[in-house]
């Protein structure tokens, strides 16, 4: 009898998929073409993104034209090393993944999170090892105030989720207001964020000791990310790590 009872839930489950698949069609989170499964992409948007593959800088994350073997470090990260330990990205910040981030980010098309979540549960599945909690870069009040979420802190949680790490949404607060970093150049963008972010003082016993994944929806330069590590290592974590989702690679952003 209980073995019927779980068939039946089973078919249950199934006959509903099938008729919520009638309702609401299955499709692409690029181009909306029909595809097999929700929360995916076709073939075609998919072999238009630049995913990021090893061989890469193994702090900045940065791709590289060749494999030497061993740890890997490019020439920007030996001149200008990060505050962080390591950067990862899903992707270059171009494309069809561009396009996938500011849909997300700035058109409210959210049903892409779980697609992301498992992206970069993948690309930073080096840093969630053994992290111990998962942090959101915080967004300024004035602009969760307009944007009425905060992207980053979105896909922390799917994240933390996927993983089982601890998410952790408010331990890092903005302390500075600062102006938007799009068009400020690589220095601006470090005066801007300079002394911006620091942990809440409940969070802070969570934080001593602690290896940090730092969440955010799109590495520039990594000023935002260096100006976050240096307020959660003030708190005392051991390590913090960076995820994104995508990462700009153009030399004149990553160059020191």
């Amino acid at each position: 009898m209980l073995h019927w009872g779980k068939g039946a839930a089973a078919a249950l489950r199934s006959a509903a998929a099938v008729v919520a698949d009638l309702v609401v069609p299955p499709l692409c989170l690029a181009c909306h073409r029909p595809v097999s499964s929700h929360d995916a992409i076709c073939a075609r948007c998919w072999s238009d993104i630049d995913f990021i593959r090893a061989p890469l800088c193994d702090r900045l994350g940065i791709p590289l034209p060749f494999d030497i073997g061993g740890t890997m470090i490019s020439a920007a990260a030996a001149a200008d090393p990060p505050d962080y330990e390591r950067a990862r990205a899903v992707a270059r910040f171009d494309g069809v993944m561009r396009e996938l981030v500011h849909d997300f980010k700035f058109r409210d098309h959210h049903d892409a999170r779980r697609l992301f979540g498992r992206w970069l549960a993948e690309a930073g599945a080096a840093l969630l090892a053994d992290a111990d909690l998962v942090v959101p870069v915080p967004l300024a009040r004035a602009r969760l105030a307009t944007r009425r979420f905060n992207q980053a802190a979105m896909l922390a949680q799917e994240v933390a989720r996927l993983t089982g790490r601890r998410y952790e949404p408010l331990a890092l607060q903005r302390i500075k207001r600062t102006q938007s970093q799009v068009g400020l150049s690589r220095q601006q963008r470090r005066e801007n964020v300079a002394g911006a972010f620091a942990v809440a003082e409940a969070a802070k016993p969570e934080l001593a000791g602690a290896k940090v994944v730092l969440l955010d929806d799109v590495i520039t330069t990594g000023a935002t990310a260096r100006a976050c590590a240096r307020g959660l290592k003030r708190a005392g974590a051991v390590r913090v790590d960076v995820l994104a989702l995508a990462m700009v690679t153009d030399p004149a952003f990553v160059a020191p």
